[in-house]
């Protein structure tokens, strides 16, 4: 939205909010609509200060009312949010708030991020954090979350927790070559995993992460839930901390 058309929204709220007796437009003649308008224009061109704080006020109101909407997103989803039975668990499983990432493992501010929920998740030891893999950025960012969640599923939660460490910290080509020599590394026999990958289990998982984040209106990664907010985009370990804050009080 443009600012020209934020500032017109704005003077025609404060019209529409004015004393009927105050202001009546409808009661006006041709001549005496033109010279209100005259007038209206000659004061903004004197004060612009006004429209920049009619602007100021007209987008606190929209982030206020997104912010309300995305609570009610968080509501709606809940279930598949925070307790799908499927995404892998960390941090504490017993805490009292949970985080929930939507993530890419080649995303550059996903990486920035994992080192902020480290630090999160190393000073308070009661948030329970799950991962939602959510590949947009391309074929190597699917083939790495198909490994993982193929690890998770006939390897266990430990086994990818050390996968996803290395996959969000691999900096090389992601290819069934370097995947199969990461699970090697993993103490894994990398055909079972590269045969899970393209098999519906996978696959099924992909697509509800998918479906729920188009639900959630989550178009970019990293994504937070905490709690009962939805963060959108990157943020460091004490902004977080903060709302995890407000969610306990």
């Amino acid at each position: 939205m443009t600012r020209t058309l934020l500032a017109a929204l704005a003077l025609s709220t404060t019209l529409a909010t004015a004393p009927a007796q105050a202001l009546d437009l409808a009661a006006m003649s041709d001549a005496e609509k033109a010279a209100f308008g005259e007038a209206v224009k000659a004061y903004l061109m004197e004060n612009p200060q006004v429209l920049v704080e009619a602007i100021g006020v007209l987008e606190e109101r929209q982030q206020a009312a997104e912010a309300e909407n995305d609570k009610v997103l968080v509501q709606t989803n809940a279930k598949d949010i925070f307790e799908d039975g499927y995404s892998w668990v960390g941090g504490n499983p017993e805490g009292d708030v949970t985080v929930v990432e939507f993530m890419d493992y080649r995303c550059t501010y996903c990486r920035k991020a994992y080192d902020e929920v480290d630090k999160l998740l190393e000073k308070d030891g009661n948030i329970r954090f799950v991962v939602k893999e959510f590949p947009i950025l391309g074929q190597e960012s699917e083939l790495s979350a198909r490994f993982a969640v193929a690890l998770l599923q006939l390897a266990g939660a430990e086994v990818y927790e050390k996968a996803h460490d290395q996959l969000i910290a691999f900096r090389g080509a992601i290819t069934l070559d370097s995947l199969s020599r990461l699970a090697t590394d993993l103490g894994q026999d990398p055909a079972p995993i590269l045969k899970r990958m393209n098999e519906e289990e996978v696959s099924a998982v992909l697509r509800a992460n998918h479906q729920l984040a188009e639900r959630m209106r989550i178009s970019g990664t990293p994504a937070f839930v905490i709690g009962g907010e939805l963060l959108r985009g990157y943020a460091p370990a004490n902004v977080m901390a903060e709302i995890i804050k407000g969610q306990r009080s």
